[in-house]
């Protein structure tokens, strides 16, 4: 739909809203804001804007409402999917400047944050406290409120679950201006409609989300980690479901091939305890008693080694566990240092990932593509990269998109889902309209329209 393209006097608006510090226009842009941390997708915003508040951000969407400004809320930038994108330029709104911590309620374990927190320096705040926030993406440096919009899940999801599982309720702006609250301190609610289930995954296209109310839990007091080598991708991740079945469910249990290994040493300029066998499993076991934590190691190690390990690894210090997780952590940054490259974050039955890795290996002799895997074997939850290499720009964008066409229609066959943790934005949109019935996209439509009638909220995203 038509948008009315901002003017001098519209930055001056914006100026007397916040200071003119936090009001970036023209050459004050950084190209940065064009783009993402990997979508192919880039398009430069007319103007960006830092409110330091929830009060900054209402006037800002009042006043863009009023004009029929686009409005594209953005945190920290390291979506994957193009969700930051401003596809019709307008207003990117930044809510890095909204990065307070502002209480941490250690008698309810819960913590109210603002959206621009930081996800490690939460962790790092509440585990000096004792406390413990499970969700655990692999960018770091992410915000809270990015978390929340992608419905981030991360290493420990098999265990713990994905953000929305501690999410109890938040604050958000709607793009008339108007402030809401949803949710509350409270572990149950059965008040109503779930609005903030509403929010969450909804990537900035129904509302800005300005204050996180968080659940906390107590920190484990000791951890276990153990590298598993294996022959091939395809008999690691086929042992997972006779490690889960067993009784034995880890805080993370990862899967990855040897290329990737390899790539992460390089980026880190260190090299893995073991790195001759061609697939990996790692994983993570917490508690707070060490024989019951030795017991826990014995019995899963003889589940991996009865269904073809060649040993099982155990870091017992936290400096070696340290270690293994900062090499599972640069996997990704790793992968871009080695060239352009497009991702897959399909989601399928934890006992169907075994099947969907076997096709993707088929399909990388098939198409003569490097096609690169790691992720979380107990959820399901598969990142696939398919790598441009040296080939020429254009065969590899028609090759990619032939490649994923058919990568996104074998996990639907498996039951499995377009995005496990990364979002639709504007890269994985035309996959999920072929997932989804048209009764659920036109429900989701419909819901879009309800907070956003005049289709102004990070428009040409998810549905």
């Amino acid at each position: 739909m038509p948008y009315n393209k901002v003017t001098l006097e519209d930055v001056q608006k914006f100026r007397q809203i916040c200071d003119s510090q936090r009001v970036l226009w023209k050459e004050a842009i950084s190209p940065d804001y064009s783009h993402d941390e990997l979508s192919l997708e880039q398009n430069p915003p007319e103007v960006v804007v830092l409110p330091n508040s929830t009060q900054e951000v209402s006037q800002i969407l009042a006043y863009c409402s009023k004009r029929n400004i686009p409005v594209t809320p953005r945190g920290a930038g390291t979506g994957l999917c193009g969700g930051a994108v401003p596809l019709y330029g307008g207003v990117v709104l930044v809510t890095t400047e909204m990065n307070r911590i502002l209480e941490i309620d250690q008698e309810n374990l819960m913590a109210v944050v603002e959206p621009g927190v930081l996800l490690l320096e939460l962790q790092n705040t509440v585990e000096e406290l004792g406390l413990f926030y499970p969700p655990d993406p692999g960018e770091k440096t992410a915000t809270i409120g990015g978390n929340v919009s992608t419905n981030a899940g991360g290493m420990r999801a098999i265990k713990y679950g994905v953000t929305r599982d501690f999410v109890l309720g938040l604050e958000a702006v709607l793009p008339d201006g108007r402030i809401i609250e949803t949710g509350g301190k409270v572990y149950k609610n059965s008040s109503g409609y779930s609005l903030t289930d509403l929010l969450i995954g909804a990537e900035g296209t129904l509302a800005v989300i300005t204050k996180i109310i968080l659940r906390l839990l107590p920190k484990p007091s000791r951890q276990l980690s153990l590298v598993v080598p294996f022959d091939g991708l395809s008999p690691a991740v086929a042992a997972v479901p006779k490690i889960l079945s067993a009784g034995e469910i880890p805080s993370a249990l990862e899967f990855f091939q040897r290329e990737v290994l390899e790539a992460a040493e390089k980026y880190l300029g260190r090299s893995f305890p073991h790195g001759e066998a061609p697939a990996y499993l790692m994983l993570t076991f917490w508690g707070t008693d060490a024989v019951e934590l030795e017991k826990t190691y014995e019995r899963v190690a003889r589940v991996c080694l009865d269904n073809g390990a060649h040993d099982v690894l155990i870091a017992h210090t936290a400096d070696r566990q340290e270690a293994l997780w900062e090499n599972r952590g640069a996997f990704l940054e790793a992968l871009k240092g080695m060239g352009e490259l497009d991702e897959v974050d399909v989601v399928v039955p934890p006992n169907q990932v075994a099947a969907f890795i076997e096709f993707t290996e088929e399909l990388r002799v098939e198409y003569q593509l490097p096609i690169l895997s790691f992720g979380h074997a107990g959820d399901g939850n598969l990142h696939i990269y398919l790598l441009r290499d040296k080939m020429e720009r254009e065969a590899w964008l028609a090759l990619t998109q032939q490649a994923m066409k058919e990568i996104y229609a074998h996990a639907k066959e498996l039951q499995g889902l377009v995005s496990g943790e990364h979002g639709i934005g504007f890269a994985k949109k035309p996959y999920l309209e072929q997932a989804l019935s048209p009764a659920v996209l036109e429900l989701m439509r419909a819901i879009k329209l309800v907070f956003d009638p005049n289709q102004l909220m990070n428009p040409g995203k998810v549905c």
